[in-house]
């Protein structure tokens, strides 16, 4: 019968039968197909032709949304392109797998991957990039269809809301994934082949002046977690990785004391820290949930990865800061001592590096981890620091001579 309609309308189930289709007698491959469903009888028009020597049927439509008029002419471009060669079926079933597998689905099968194969620091950094909010507006694209002028137009946004560097880093992230990928069959191309790379190599010489010391002191009031760890990565001077993953466990409030272990520090060696009362305080006002080790961050297996939450910060500064990143404020630290009177080695010893006098012959027999005299150094500096942001203390002007110093 032709399918117009009035017989659509009318067609039912033959008795006995629960799945049946009507073909067109006008278009040869275009049917309505009835069928019994769990609540009561639908229609649907359909499109039916022959591809590598099989049957292939596509779904045109809801005969309760579709007219036979509106069907037929759906069901004239499918089967005109099975004329030529082309295969409908097979095209529409490979684009809801392409949908499937989304730049995000793929980013965290890659994630998954590499959890077990590269170092946590390198985890945590394919992470933040892939996961996080550089590469947020193409999360929903499917992996095979993010073009080259997509990872361009992201990666020159990154350079511009976070630096060169961070740009560098986000690509080479991206382009790992999608090597990945091409591995497994999930795309065809890396689309960050091509792009252009951003320059890393500037000279990181960034220290903040005392202005702006106190300007971002400041802001971090209203910066939540984020702005406790950028007020620790200034009084400490370590890692933002280290101070983002900090743990309850390491930490001894009684003494005073953060020990890192050497899975979480740079150089694989142990590290503990005098904390001055300034970061105790900070500590203290973290809240401290039930079977939760970290300190920040809401994943327990990563901590703080929240990192955008530094556009707010730099939002809230305005003109008062000129651009700068938070591995600025490690120099900063490092800078401030020595301009207070702190020993070279001494500072070394702080920010863990392993230099000057620990290195070579003298680190062999020098094994002393100066901890009294960094105590005193991370003291002095959070008493610059108090001085600086307007919370009281003294402005320190020279490291005080030691017992040991006047022998």
């Amino acid at each position: 019968m032709k399918l117009t309609a009035r017989t659509t309308a009318s067609a039912a189930l033959p008795e006995g039968k629960t799945d049946h289709i009507y073909w067109d007698t006008d278009l040869t491959g275009f049917g309505l197909r009835v069928r019994l469903g769990s609540d009561r009888v639908r229609k649907t028009f359909i499109a039916q032709y022959r591809a590598h020597g099989r049957t292939r049927r596509v779904l045109i439509g809801s005969a309760e949304k579709l007219g036979a008029e509106q069907a037929r002419a759906a069901a004239k471009k499918v089967l005109g392109r099975a004329a030529i060669g082309e295969d409908p079926q097979a095209e529409r079933r490979a684009q809801r797998q392409r949908e499937v597998y989304t730049l995000r689905s793929v980013a965290e099968d890659f994630l998954a991957a590499k959890r077990s194969t590269v170092r946590p620091n390198t985890y945590r950094g394919l992470a933040h990039y892939l996961a996080g909010p550089h590469f947020k507006p193409l999360h929903a694209m499917p992996i095979d269809q993010v073009t080259r002028r997509d990872v361009a137009a992201r990666v020159a946004k990154i350079g511009t809301e976070s630096g060169s560097p961070s740009a560098a880093r986000a690509r080479a992230a991206l382009s790992a994934m999608y090597t990945w990928a091409m591995g497994h069959g999930l795309t065809e191309a890396n689309p960050v082949v091509g792009t252009i790379k951003p320059d890393d190599s500037r000279p990181r010489e960034r220290v903040l002046s005392n202005a702006e010391i106190a300007a971002i002191w400041h802001a971090c009031d209203e910066a939540g977690a984020f702005g406790k760890i950028v007020r620790l990565l200034l009084l400490t001077g370590c890692r933002r990785m280290e101070v983002c993953g900090m743990r309850w466990s390491e930490i001894d409030i009684e003494s005073g004391v953060w020990r890192l272990p050497p899975k979480r520090t740079k150089n694989k060696r142990p590290h503990t820290l005098p904390l001055a009362p300034m970061a105790l305080d900070i500590i203290a006002k973290v809240p401290r949930m039930v079977g939760r080790d970290h300190l920040f961050g809401e994943r327990s297996d990563l901590g703080f990865t929240q990192w955008d939450a530094k556009r707010d910060l730099d939002a809230r500064l305005g003109e008062s800061v000129k651009p700068w990143t938070l591995h600025d404020l490690r120099r900063t630290a490092a800078t401030g001592m020595a301009d207070i009177g702190v020993q070279p080695h001494i500072i070394g010893a702080a920010l863990n590096h392993i230099s000057g006098h620990k290195v070579g012959m003298a680190g062999i027999y020098n094994r002393s981890s100066y901890e009294r005299e960094v105590r005193n150094a991370l003291a002095l500096w959070s008493d610059h620091i108090r001085t600086i942001v307007g919370d009281g203390g003294r402005t320190v002007l020279a490291f005080p001579k030691t017992a040991n110093d006047s022998a």
